[in-house]
């Protein structure tokens, strides 16, 4: 059995108070037993006003929440799946980032949200991603103490050819952080995250953001591990904190002998419309 610790957190638009959420809940998953602690999307800073957060958001090498994060990780000897920052490309633009570091404080994987989320919603809420942040251009998977890790963020989750892409790649495990609205989280957040399990035959992690934000936006909580048969193992409900799982890395290949699906995969042919 592999132990793995969820942050659930209601980010703010402060900082060096993330960052301390950051640190302290590393230091309770190493003390809870957890060989990796996974963090939400925008763990760093969630700041829906531009200008004020234009002032937060700062190079790779200049940020204070990763550098934090990769310092606390060394101390507690835990490995960090690091859900996502706000980050400054080298071309001005922004990257929605997630970070895999390794229990030496090592940054061992990267990767940029691919899916940008672009939609005004009935309650009158408008997110325009892309106005800001410029969309990945890999897909990626790690190798780490819990298993072979592909990596997504957030509104990924609506996307199964990336899912498919990861376990053709030989993830055994997925990781969806997120800071899914209260409206989609209500509607879609479980029955995705189980069907990409069920699809992949891989476990699913996904920490996710709770709660009423300093910005003023609200997100759904209900942080989840799915296993491979798509049994949800772990619900963080709607409170903020750090939860652990024990997960049995043997079910993958069980699962997935016993439903052979990846094995039957096909490349789709073209399709015909017929009138």
């Amino acid at each position: 059995m592999t132990r793995i610790a969820l942050l659930q957190m209601t980010a703010g638009i402060d900082r060096d108070a993330n960052a301390a959420v950051l640190v302290k809940a590393i230091e309770q998953a190493a003390a809870g037993g957890a060989t990796m602690l996974f963090t939400p999307e925008m763990s760093g800073l969630i700041d829906r006003d531009r200008e004020r957060a234009a002032a937060s958001i700062v190079s790779e090498d200049a940020d204070p929440v990763l550098h934090s994060v990769s310092e606390a990780a060394a101390r507690a000897g835990i490995w960090v799946h690091l859900g996502s920052l706000a980050v400054r490309r080298t071309d001005g633009r922004l990257a929605n980032r997630g970070y895999v570091i390794d229990a030496t404080g090592v940054i061992r994987a990267r990767y940029d949200k691919l899916h940008l989320f672009d939609v005004t919603l009935p309650t009158g809420e408008s997110w325009r991603e892309s106005a800001s942040y410029a969309p990945g251009e890999s897909a990626t998977v790690v190798v780490t103490p819990a298993g072979r890790l592909g990596l997504t963020i957030c509104y990924d989750l609506r996307f199964p050819d990336l899912f498919r892409a990861l376990s053709d790649a030989g993830a055994t495990m997925l990781a969806v952080p997120a800071a899914f609205t209260v409206p989609t989280g209500e509607a879609h957040w479980h029955v995705l995250l189980r069907a990409r399990a069920i699809e992949a035959g891989a476990f699913v992690v996904a920490a996710a953001q709770t709660g009423r934000h300093a910005d003023g936006r609200t997100t759904y909580g209900h942080s989840l591990v799915v296993d491979p048969w798509g049994k949800v193992l772990r619900d963080m409900g709607e409170a903020a904190g750090v939860g652990f799982v024990d997960i049995d890395p043997g079910q993958v290949d069980a699962v997935r002998a016993r439903i052979p699906a990846i094995e039957h995969r096909r490349a789709i042919p073209p399709v015909g419309i017929v009138a």
